[in-house]
């Protein structure tokens, strides 16, 4: 059995067709698009605490990306933004399919159809691909097969998690996805601004030019907090996944709440957004920016 480094692959994702938002609803006209639709730049993995670095960022759509689901936090999904599995029956070392006949249909591998994998949001090191017992090259992160699951139909489903026991919703690191205790703060892939933070439901979240990073201080109160909700929190300690843990803190705002920081910019929603993938406030007033893991503003 061969197991190839994989950097990019896919025709699928480059069809352009309409997909729906990350949430299974239909995206807004002039919102984001869903991750089969986007223009791959690097960005970081979506697993706690690490940077996915050595992603690699070519032209064109990624084959795997990241997108949240609720109650799972930051999982893998397809270009199409569809989620993605893993199967206990299989092995990571070596990596090894036991999904093949019925079980391939019910549970399609993800294919590599090219020579490379593109990513976005996922550590390019731990994507290869292996060769199956019918000569197709089958998709792997951290050694692990991934699969589709035919009942899920649009992004953000995941029926198959937990199916008899021995399939699960994948993690951007391989493992098996589960949210953060006290999940706040998560990353997905949201249209052509790459991988930016999102909140526990996998909405968008923004940074304000107008505010300071140090030290940390909002300048959005009254009507502006109406429009730009901040994303506030109980305590300092909460749950993050895909952030750099000593990056995320906390700023006392006027009112004597506690809104969460990364990199010590406040993180702000944008009441206009209605479903996961919009990114209906990048841009405004030359001010308003999506945020990247990192802190700095996104398409910019």
């Amino acid at each position: 059995m061969t197991r190839t480094r994989a950097v990019a692959v896919g025709a699928a994702a480059l069809l352009g067709i309409a997909l729906l938002g990350a949430c299974g609803q239909a995206p807004q006209p002039g919102t984001a698009q869903p991750a089969a639709q986007q223009q791959v730049a690097a960005g970081p993995l979506a697993g706690e605490g690490k940077n996915a670095g050595n992603e690699i960022a070519p032209e064109g759509a990624p084959d795997l990306a990241t997108a949240v689901v609720p109650g799972l936090g930051t999982v893998l999904t397809d270009g199409e933004g569809l989620t993605l599995y893993r199967f206990d029956k299989d092995t990571a070392k070596p990596s090894a399919s036991t999904c093949d006949g019925d079980c391939a249909v019910k549970w399609p591998p993800v294919l590599a159809t090219s020579g490379d994998v593109r990513v976005r949001g996922v550590d390019q090191s731990l994507v290869a691909t292996f060769d199956r017992a019918d000569g197709t090259r089958q998709v792997t992160v951290a050694g692990w097969p991934v699969y589709r699951f035919a009942e899920d139909t649009a992004p953000g489903q995941a029926k198959g998690q937990g199916v008899a026991g021995t399939w699960f919703v994948a993690a951007p690191d391989g493992k098996k996805a589960a949210p953060a205790a006290g999940l706040v703060l998560a990353t997905a892939s949201v249209g052509n601004l790459g991988t930016v933070l999102t909140d526990k439901d996998g909405m968008t979240l923004y940074r304000f030019d107008k505010d300071t990073a140090d030290p940390s201080a909002s300048n959005c109160d009254g009507d502006c907090a109406v429009k730009w909700p901040p994303l506030l929190v109980d305590s300092p300690q909460f749950g993050v996944q895909g952030v750099d843990r000593s990056s995320v803190g906390t700023v006392t705002r006027a009112d004597g709440k506690l809104q969460a920081t990364v990199a010590g910019w406040p993180l702000y929603l944008f009441a206009e957004d209605t479903v996961c993938g919009d990114a209906k406030g990048q841009g405004v007033g030359g001010v308003w920016f999506a945020a990247k893991p990192d802190g700095t503003k996104a398409g910019v």
